[in-house]
């Protein structure tokens, strides 16, 4: 198979999604930031817009999207603050890393790529985004789907010893810098290793070598390092904030929802998935269970290709 045989990827400048209501009374608008965006050729087919999660970038979907680039055009940013794409110091209160601000830039790609209506799945941090965006950007989500994940306000809200000790890093990782980007700063490749190898994936096996050279490039870099914290620090404060008025206004998601989740990880363990995606959407979600561990788009590329065509040509999924 080849390394994403038929796409392109480019820098793309959008305007920078954190300054809004930041500008001062001179400035006509928002500064512009780098998205790294790899993506296909357009042709007569329905976007589909693919999004990552910790500790990876858009080549997680490389399998995936050779399987898929015949039925969509497909679009795979590196989310703000991973790979390849503007890595900002964070703001006091995370704002600029926070999963509104994360949807609002790739939003932005959208438009600048004339898209106006788009299918959006998203896989872990990936999955926060798009849920984010379904609900903030409703106009523009034609079908969501999100991968091995519950929502963030009821996991956090549900977290006991089994859970604090499955996923130690939702509470390393928001502990005020410098801690822990100096810890893991200390040796990144093996946090990279243990991260990849864990969460029920049972190993790294499953990741090419053109990939795991590109996860390990791009998380080696402090300014990296740093985004991931407060991406993860965005999660715990301000994005719960957003959560709980979403709720407390009763917004729900109003596409169609597919929710997937490895049978081998701890969302499968600890949560009931498809009951807390259903409590947040307005129409009856779908999905089910997969045969692996978290990283389930590269552990069951060829399956995971096939459930999210169906889904997204809005064709059965069994």
């Amino acid at each position: 198979m080849e390394w994403f045989d038929n796409f392109v990827e480019r820098n793309m400048e959008v305007p920078d999604a954190s300054q809004a209501g930041r500008l001062a009374d001179d400035q006509r608008e928002a500064p512009s930031i780098r998205v790294r965006v790899s993506k296909g050729s357009p042709g007569n087919r329905p976007v589909l817009l693919l999004l990552h999660g910790f500790p990876q970038c858009h080549v997680m979907w490389h399998r995936v999207a050779q399987a898929m680039q015949h039925q969509f055009f497909l679009v795979m940013p590196d989310l703000r603050g991973y790979g390849d794409s503007f890595k900002p110091a964070g703001l006091q209160d995370h704002s600029n890393y926070s999963k509104r601000t994360m949807a609002s830039d790739l939003v932005h790609v959208m438009d600048a790529l004339g898209i106006a209506r788009f299918g959006v799945c998203g896989h872990d941090r990936g999955g926060r985004v798009a849920h984010r965006m379904a609900l903030d950007f409703a106009d523009r989500v034609q079908r969501l789907c999100v991968i091995d994940i519950a929502p963030t306000l009821d996991m956090y809200a549900a977290t006991d010893f089994d859970f604090a000790r499955a996923y130690y890093h939702w509470f390393h990782l928001i502990q005020p810098q410098p801690l822990p980007e100096t810890m893991i700063g200390g040796n990144p490749l093996a946090y990279l290793h243990h991260k990849l190898g864990g969460w029920g994936a049972s190993g790294t096996s499953y990741i090419e070598q053109a990939a795991m050279a590109q996860y390990e490039r791009c998380f080696c870099q402090p300014e990296t390092i740093h985004a991931m914290c407060e991406d993860y620090r965005a999660s715990a404060g301000i994005d719960l904030e957003h959560d709980r008025a979403s709720r407390a206004r009763g917004e729900k998601i109003a596409c169609e929802t597919l929710v997937l989740w490895g049978q081998r990880g701890v969302v499968a363990r600890l949560f009931d998935p498809l009951a807390l995606w259903q409590a947040q959407c307005a129409v009856p979600v779908r999905g089910h269970s997969l045969a692996a561990g978290h990283f389930i788009p590269e552990e069951l590329p060829l399956e995971t290709a096939g459930h999210l065509g169906a889904f997204f040509l809005g064709q059965t999924v069994s």
